[in-house]
């Protein structure tokens, strides 16, 4: 894994591609490869949110029987600009700021119990804006922004051992950057230098240990929202160098290219995007005037957005994501 200092940096001769610990198989996280007898539902969450005037530490769950929203319990602190990940159908929020202070804590939601635990490791550095990602049944926090400046720091959580393990960091530093994970790699994309939004994209590989740079996007954006929809990286909304942004780009793995789709009906800086029972939903996030409550949902077919109802709360700066549950 390499010994890398607080910033992610290291000497050039350790960003050598090594050979990392074979990932997790679905046995060894305790899941059978045996077809589940009860049928699996994508229940959507949207989680906390932060502004000066209304620190927000509710969270709301997405219940697709009847396309309402629900208010579940709320997390243990507000605070805003956290990654999000879901591992072992557990919902971890990692890092962020809490009006006054860079956070390195991460809290725990099982959302089976609608209970939330803070007897998860800190981070190694307090830092918000970080991209969190899941892959071979490990948790990945992914750059962020410590205060000073965005760093290229990468660290793994391993559930077993409770504790965080640096690999090696990101070719460039990133705060606010998307994530997504398709086809056993780990993809970064976009987010900020500290100077300006970033358009590059690099892409990890979890058993080598190393990095390698993508096709960029065709715009530059900063806290967009992303997902993988039917075997693509969908990018949409964030912001650029001066407005918010309703544009939406897709990466297809097979051309190794993106294009463009239609953009969405509203601008939506700190956008979630998330699939449930495979629909792509664009969810929150503020126009540059006001922060939304408003959900889209994308048809592939037409290519085109159609208003799918709102959410109870706003949740400026808050993280979406989705869980499977029986």
């Amino acid at each position: 894994m390499g010994i890398y200092n607080e910033k992610g940096e290291t000497a050039e001769e350790s960003k050598k591609c090594v050979m990392l610990p074979k990932e997790k198989s679905e046995s060894e996280n305790g899941h059978s490869r045996i077809s589940k007898v009860a049928p699996v539902l994508d229940v959507g969450f949207a989680v906390g949110g932060w502004t000066a005037s209304d620190p927000i530490s509710q969270v709301e769950r997405y219940d697709t029987q009847t396309h309402e929203w629900r208010r579940v319990t709320s997390m243990p602190k507000p605070c805003h600009d956290f990654g999000t990940g879901v591992l072992d159908g557990q919902v971890y929020t990692v890092g962020g700021h809490d009006g006054t202070s860079y956070l390195s804590s991460v809290e725990r939601y099982n959302p089976a119990t609608n209970e939330w635990s803070s007897n998860v490791a800190s981070l190694s550095v307090a830092r918000s804006g970080i991209a969190v990602a899941v892959i071979g049944g490990y948790l990945y926090a992914l750059g962020g922004f410590d205060g000073i400046t965005p760093v290229s720091t990468v660290e793994r959580y391993d559930p077993q051992m409770n504790m965080w393990f640096r690999v090696a960091p990101m070719n460039a530093r990133r705060t606010g950057a998307a994530v997504a994970v398709l086809e056993g790699y780990l993809y970064v994309i976009g987010g900020s230098d500290g100077s300006s939004p970033l358009n590059s994209v690099e892409r990890y590989n979890p058993v080598e240990d190393c990095w390698h740079h993508c096709p960029s996007l065709s715009s530059w954006r900063e806290k967009a929202g992303c997902a993988v929809y039917r075997n693509m990286i969908y990018v949409a909304g964030g912001k650029d160098e001066r407005l918010e942004l309703n544009t939406v780009e897709r990466f297809n793995p097979e051309s190794n290219q993106w294009s463009t789709v239609r953009p969405m009906q509203n601008k939506r800086n700190q956008v979630g995007l998330i699939v449930v029972e495979g629909i792509l939903l664009a969810i929150g996030g503020s126009d540059g005037i006001s922060h939304l409550k408003s959900v889209e949902a994308y048809d592939l077919e037409t290519n085109a957005w159609r208003h799918f109802g709102s959410m109870k709360n706003k949740h400026p700066g808050g993280s979406f994501c989705v869980v499977q549950m029986k």
